[in-house]
């Protein structure tokens, strides 16, 4: 790929692309030659049937001379703009530079508003119904690739709408996860824990701290064994909001909480990244944003406290 970045790449493109728009003023013009009244009209030397033949009829005027407009305006388009090798215009113009020109056109005119909702608490900015428009805007336009429409999320990615968080849901912590993004990782235990035996033991175990069905022999089994997850999890199993580690006493699960599902995690490991948007969103859509989600399972009214989870 290097080598169609190279400069004689550049000369080569500007050089075809003259000399194509000239050759096509120049074929026009040796096509378009009239008749002298009176002369008789050659053929093309094509003959059909036998006796159907194509005149060479000179081009209509009309058409060339809409033809050579055409052409003029070929030369001035790339003297003005971008189109021979790396040669920007005299404009100066580039799709880069118009984007940031339409978008900062765009954040001065809405800038007042999110402003505004960036001096309320998110709690207030949630129960007002145009901020949750405008949040459900860019909901849409960020957010639903991995959280789905409904914010219920998929497997491996977070359902929004329910009160389990594992960075936790206060307004400051979501505000936080949308700036800086996550990238949780649970490395894969196997080793640690033992056998393939003793991998079913504990994940039976973990079965049996949210009550979900389970081998209770084998659950005994694994008890100990969940030491090596507890560095993470907690000896209890709640989970660390600091650390993203879910809580594996409840039933709410990323991946899937049947035996089958539990083994391979602890086998395979899992790793998910949610991407940073602070670079991309300005500190007031994401307040906005943040508001918007946070309302999603909260009761959100004017003056209620946030909840943390």
């Amino acid at each position: 790929m290097a080598d169609f970045v190279a400069p004689g790449w550049s000369l080569y493109i500007t050089i075809v692309t003259l000399a194509s728009v000239a050759f096509c003023v120049w074929l026009t013009l040796a096509l378009a030659r009239g008749r002298t009244p009176g002369q008789q009209v050659g053929t093309t030397g094509h003959r059909w049937d036998g006796d159907l033949e194509e005149y060479n009829n000179p081009l209509p005027r009309w058409w060339l001379w809409l033809f050579l407009i055409t052409c003029i305006f070929a030369f001035a388009y790339l003297a003005l703009y971008p189109g021979l090798g790396s040669f920007q215009g005299l404009l100066g113009w580039s799709q880069k530079s118009q984007y940031e020109r339409e978008v900062a056109r765009v954040d001065d005119a809405t800038a007042p508003l999110f402003a505004r909702y960036l001096q309320q608490e998110i709690p207030r900015v949630a129960a007002d119904p145009q901020a949750r428009e405008m949040g459900e805007r860019m909901y849409l336009t960020y957010c639903v690739q991995c959280h789905g429409s409904d914010a219920r999320g998929s497997r491996g990615f977070p359902n929004l709408s329910d009160a389990d968080w594992l960075y936790g849901g206060d307004p400051d912590t979501i505000k936080a996860t949308i700036t800086q993004g996550r990238h949780g990782v649970m490395p894969p235990m196997a080793a640690a824990v033992g056998t393939a035996d003793d991998v079913k033991n504990v994940a039976n175990y973990v079965l049996s701290l949210s009550g979900s069905r389970h081998d209770e022999a084998a659950a005994a089994a694994g008890r100990d064994k969940f030491a090596v997850c507890a560095a993470c999890h907690g000896e209890s199993g709640t989970g660390n909001p600091a650390l993203g580690a879910p809580n594996l006493t409840d039933t709410t699960w990323l991946y899937g909480g049947s035996l089958a599902r539990i083994v391979e995690t602890i086998e395979g490991g899992r790793s998910n990244e949610m991407p940073a948007f602070g670079e991309m969103l300005s500190e007031g859509k994401i307040h906005l944003l943040a508001a918007y989600v946070w309302g999603l399972s909260n009761a959100a009214a004017p003056g209620t406290a946030a909840k943390t989870n």
